[in-house]
């Protein structure tokens, strides 16, 4: 009898299933089911572990790891010394910054240009101020010889003397590139910690009152005791602003006083020689 009624009710599910919707069929009254699976307690083999739990990972970095990131990142876009993507890093400067840096070259006893460039040296100003004091005291020395010449002489002529760019070149140049590394050399023979491209940038800057000087020679032209003046002054600017700088590199170490006053000499000489060569 029970039988007869469970499959009554098993058919009448099926055809409620057919016409009606699931809500309905679960209305039912189904009969409870029994389970017929015993509990039993788990081995030690059955028993799964917890899935891990991610936690965040803490790094602790040392003082001087801004630093080392820059010389790597410095380091990864070096791609060769005959690849010109290889120096874009140097010339990565605006307006401002070389604004604030020529600036910075004409008070030179302040002595921290190291530090204002110590993030991004740049050799923009090394070939940009190089080049423009090429040309001034090329075409400016040819004008205040010719000046200088008619102010003798009223009947002289204006000629213009071609060799005064190839010797402006050579010279300015020669001594931007040469001296600078020589220092570099002599300076890590000697123990002292030297940046190449600090130094460029350096010597670069302090060419910018060399060019202002050449300007103010054209315009005292006829006296000739206030050009001498006028050398001396921006010269010993130069130098002392190359050697205040300098001095950041061997602070400390008076054996190498030596090394100040030969760039002190060198930039002084420079500014000698431009000019009793192209403004005599």
């Amino acid at each position: 009898m029970r039988r007869y009624f469970e499959r009554i009710s098993l058919s009448l599910s099926l055809d409620l299933s057919l016409h009606t919707h699931p809500w309905m069929i679960l209305s039912l009254p189904f009969p409870p089911a029994t389970c017929s699976v015993q509990s039993r307690p788990l081995s030690l083999k059955e028993i799964k572990p917890p899935p891990p739990v991610m936690r965040p990972l803490i790094f602790f970095y040392p003082a001087n790891h801004a630093e080392g990131v820059e010389q790597m990142s410095s380091t990864n876009n070096w791609k060769g010394v005959f690849n010109i993507s290889s120096y874009t890093q140097y010339f990565n400067v605006d307006t401002d910054i070389v604004l604030n840096r020529l600036m910075s070259s004409l008070y030179p006893i302040n002595g921290d240009f190291f530090n204002k460039i110590e993030a991004n040296p740049d050799l923009y100003g090394l070939v940009w101020i190089t080049t423009t004091l090429v040309f001034v005291i090329a075409a400016l020395g040819n004008c205040g010889t010719y000046l200088m010449n008619k102010h003798s002489d009223s009947s002289t002529s204006w000629s213009f003397d071609v060799s005064y760019i190839s010797l402006a070149a050579c010279s300015i140049y020669g001594y931007a590139v040469v001296v600078p590394l020589g220092f570099y050399f002599l300076l890590q023979y000697l123990g002292s910690n030297a940046s190449l491209v600090r130094f460029w940038c350096m010597w670069g800057y302090s060419f910018f009152i060399l060019v202002l000087s050449s300007f103010m020679f054209l315009l005292v032209i006829p006296v000739e005791f206030l050009r001498w003046i006028i050398i001396i002054i921006t010269g010993g600017a130069s130098a002392t602003f190359v050697a205040l700088n300098l001095r950041s590199h061997i602070e400390g170490n008076n054996d190498l006083t030596m090394v100040l006053v030969a760039a002190f000499i060198l930039q002084m000489g420079l500014a000698l020689f431009i000019k009793m060569w192209f403004f005599p």
